[in-house]
This record gives structure tokens, C-alpha cells and sequence, in this order.
């Protein structure tokens, strides 16, 4: 029987991100039944989130896997099974408080230009504009509502995640909202290490979709 992935990006990502390629390589080779697609996503979640419930509608997923701040895309969607690498929970609010700094004339172009980068296309444009960033607020709130309906999670993050210094990822968060039982802790970093795909990520997939 055939069985579907939705992976959903993180912030900058696309179609070419570096997780979903190697599960893609994977999966072709180890069991072609299970299909993994990764499309790109706008940066604006207002405009983002429409358009990922149209994917499910037309993919009838049955696994969304959410990467770093594509985590919160897949944690509004509610019932599906879900495994989350690097879940980015204080992302959205520290974006937002980042829109005012975005009123000043050429700090939006510097972000884009040298610190935030898209390098190749395909993937997500980021623009640091004022009304996309005070978008992240209700996206969080929409986060925070659907937390008790999320449906069968589990998340990795990494103990070297240089992420958790800034709070953006925070096992504490998680596991306030999802329960400790429904995180695995790994020797790694935010951007998963390919060992921990194999042994850590597949096994987890293979189990959610009953094929472990």
C-alpha cells in the first residue's frame, strides 16, 4: 500500500532542503511505496497556511514531518500523525518582535541582502516586512489553539541546538504543551546530522506508518 509524507520546510527552505532529499533518496531505494514531497511554501503564514491545508486536501497525507518553523505549519493541522525535527515554538514571537525593527528604511533590504540569504531558487523567499512579520503572532495563537487536537506528535531536538540559547527551540515549551513522553533528545544539532536521519528519524517514520 502506498503511503504519503507531507515535509514541511523551514524558514528559507524549499524544494531542495537538504532532510526531505535524503528521505526521498531513501525511500526510493529502500521502499518506493512511501512517497516524500516537499514543496515551497510562502514566507508569509497569513498567505502560507491556506495553502498547505490545500496540499493536505489533495495529498491525504499520512505523515506530515514539520522541520524547524515549518513545525508550527504542521502542528495547526489537526489528526494527521506527526514527527517534528528542531520544532522552532518560540520562532513565531520572536519574529514578531522583530516587525518593528523592519520600519526602519534598509533593514529589511540588509536581512535579505547578507544575514537571511536565499542562495538558490526554489526556495523561500524571506521578506522581512512589517505586516508579514505581525502575521507570526496569530499564526502562534493558531498554534496554541489546536495544541489539544495536534493528534499522534513526537518531536527531536538536538542538545547542541544553538537555537535553545535564544529560546526559539525550547524542550520546555514542548513539553508543556504536548506532554514529556512525546520528545527524543539527540547528540546533534538544530539542522539534523544525516546519522541521526538513519537511525533516529526513519525508524520513527517506518513505526508511524506501520511499516516498522
Amino acid at each position: 500500500m502506498n503511503r504519503t509524507i507531507l515535509y514541511l520546510h523551514g524558514m528559507g527552505g524549499g524544494t531542495d532542503s537538504r532532510i526531505p532529499g535524503i528521505l526521498q533518496e531513501h525511500f526510493a531505494a529502500a521502499a518506493p511505496s512511501v512517497r516524500v514531497i516537499c514543496r515551497t511554501y510562502d514566507f508569509d503564514p497569513a498567505v502560507a497556511h491556506p495553502v498547505i491545508r490545500a496540499w493536505v486536501d489533495e495529498l491525504r497525507p499520512d505523515l506530515i514531518i514539520g522541520e524547524s518553523l515549518g513545525s508550527i505549519h504542521a502542528l495547526r493541522i489537526p489528526g494527521i500523525p506527526k514527527l517534528l525535527v528542531s520544532p522552532a515554538l518560540g520562532g513565531p514571537m520572536r519574529l514578531v518582535r522583530l516587525a518593528p525593527w523592519t520600519l526602519i528604511p534598509g533593514v529589511g533590504w540588509i536581512c535579505r541582502r547578507f544575514i537571511w540569504r536565499v542562495k538558490r531558487p526554489g526556495r523561500q523567499v524571506l521578506r522581512f516586512r512589517y505586516h508579514i512579520l505581525r502575521n507570526y503572532r496569530a499564526h502562534y495563537e493558531a498554534l496554541l489553539a489546536a495544541a489539544k487536537e495536534v493528534g499522534p506528535v513526537h518531536a527531536f531536538i538536538g542538545d547542541n541546538d544553538h537555537y535553545k540559547k535564544s529560546g526559539v527551540v525550547s524542550r520546555a515549551l514542548w513539553e508543556q504543551l504536548y506532554g514529556p513522553g512525546t520528545v527524543t533528545a539527540y547528540p546533534g544539532t538544530h539542522f539534523m546530522e544525516e546519522q541521526f536521519i538513519h537511525s533516529l528519524l526513519i525508524p520513527a517514520i517506518l513505526a508511524r506508518l506501520g511499516k516498522g
